[in-house]
């Protein structure tokens, strides 16, 4: 029964970020893992989730191919930091604990996400330099987790890329991280049957929903649709998290809440924010002309 609520709630959720990334170009595995993370193992879901992200970030990086030559210059020193972290978190993948990886892989992407959503921006004079180590904990947050949006996506608008060079940057970065992820996967023997189980349920649902994302983003605002999406991630994220903290018993009864319920308040001011922000821009666009 656990079983068959575990992969109906996978089909759902990867339907919904399939839908999501194919609307905005990133977004499937930071919708997808705090969802399935509930029911399934770091262990046993990634290497499903690479598979298919390998294809999805082509697809993107297809459809953005125009932008290429204006943005390679600027992700190859991420591209060149990428392999060791992708080598170590791989190796952590394999050998940890997979409720230490739960923990890990929620406490890590929480903070990520309400950056993410409070827009922050601090343009980096050096990109260059910043560039190699931010690749590598990129490779390692992505060999972990699969996910690396949130980080890239504060990066892309602290440094003012464009949308079209913001999806041709990011898929860049992904096609590169997910191929040398499943390679290094592939040496480990992640690749087990459950995994390819769980591939295979994943697939119908991607084939689906990222043309619908496509074009039901020409009759949505992106932006909003953006920042909702961030809200379910950080509800299910803060859930997750708290739900691990009774597992790895590090708190106990109502007290293991506490990070779900801060999440909550944290993200219901942001998101009260973001649409004052919105009401205003939307009012003074619309105000009369004088005389």
């Amino acid at each position: 029964m656990e079983l068959a609520a575990g992969t109906a709630a996978l089909i759902a959720i990867t339907f919904f970020a399939a839908f999501v990334n194919g609307a905005l170009g990133y977004g499937f595995s930071s919708l997808t893992v705090p969802v399935a993370l509930l029911f399934h193992t770091n262990r046993i879901l990634n290497p499903a989730l690479v598979v298919v992200e390998v294809f999805i970030n082509l697809y993107v990086l297809f459809l953005n191919r125009s932008a290429i030559p204006a943005v390679w210059k600027r992700v190859a020193p991420i591209l060149v930091g990428l392999a060791p972290g992708i080598a170590l978190g791989s190796y952590l993948i394999a050998s940890l604990h997979p409720a230490w990886l739960k923990f890990g892989t929620y406490a890590l992407l929480l903070p990520l996400i309400l950056i993410q959503a409070a827009g922050l921006r601090r343009p980096i004079r050096s990109e260059k330099l910043f560039g190699v180590p931010f690749g590598a904990g990129l490779g390692f947050l992505y060999s972990v987790t699969t996910i690396s949006g949130p980080p890239m996506a504060v990066l892309f608008n602290n440094q003012g890329f464009v949308k079209t060079e913001f999806r041709a940057g990011l898929a860049l970065i992904r096609v590169a991280e997910s191929v040398l992820t499943a390679i290094a996967y592939w040496h480990l023997g992640l690749f087990v049957a459950e995994s390819q189980a769980l591939l295979w349920a994943i697939v119908p649902s991607v084939l689906i929903g990222i043309p619908l994302g496509v074009y039901a983003i020409r009759r949505l605002d992106a932006e909003t649709f953006r920042r909702v999406c961030m809200s379910f991630d950080v509800w299910v994220v803060g859930f997750g998290l708290s739900r691990v903290l009774l597992e790895l018993k590090l708190a106990h009864g109502a007290a293991a809440y506490g990070p779900m319920l801060v999440a909550a308040l944290l993200d219901a001011w942001l998101l009260f924010t973001f649409f004052s922000k919105q009401q205003h821009v939307y009012l003074r666009s619309n105000r009369p002309a004088a005389g």
